[in-house]
């Protein structure tokens, strides 16, 4: 197993810094602020520049598409460590919901009081 992380684990959520449940609106915004912050013709011979806009375009390829991004929630290689709560619940809530047969709709009381918590702990 190698060291280096980012050839290990790449969080496309967080490389296009968007909540795991984002819109594709969101995803959309978030690619094309960061596609034109880091695109190479703004940083001339930078190669890690260069690195950091293609795995911004390879995010974006595969949040971009419903099928792609199913694929990658279902199968991606999750490092529970490198989450804090929140994101682990927002990230996985649809499988631990599906996994358990609970049923529990996206608007139930866990989910509002986590969405409770994060707007208090924002201000």
């Amino acid at each position: 197993m190698e060291s280096n992380d980012s050839s290990t684990h790449k969080d496309y959520y967080k490389v296009l810094e968007v909540d795991y449940d984002a819109t594709n609106e969101k995803i959309k915004l978030n690619y094309r602020r960061l596609a034109l912050k880091w695109h190479p013709d703004k940083h001339k011979g930078d190669n890690a520049v260069t690195e950091k806009f293609q795995l911004i375009n390879e995010a974006y390829k595969v949040l971009s598409d419903p099928a792609k991004r199913l694929d990658y929630d279902l199968t991606g290689n999750y490092e529970i460590d490198k989450y804090t709560l929140r994101e682990y619940l927002t990230r996985f809530k649809g499988m631990i919901l599906t996994c358990n047969g609970l049923g529990i709709s996206h608007t139930s009381i866990w989910t509002q009081q986590l969405m409770d918590t994060n707007d208090h702990s924002d201000k």
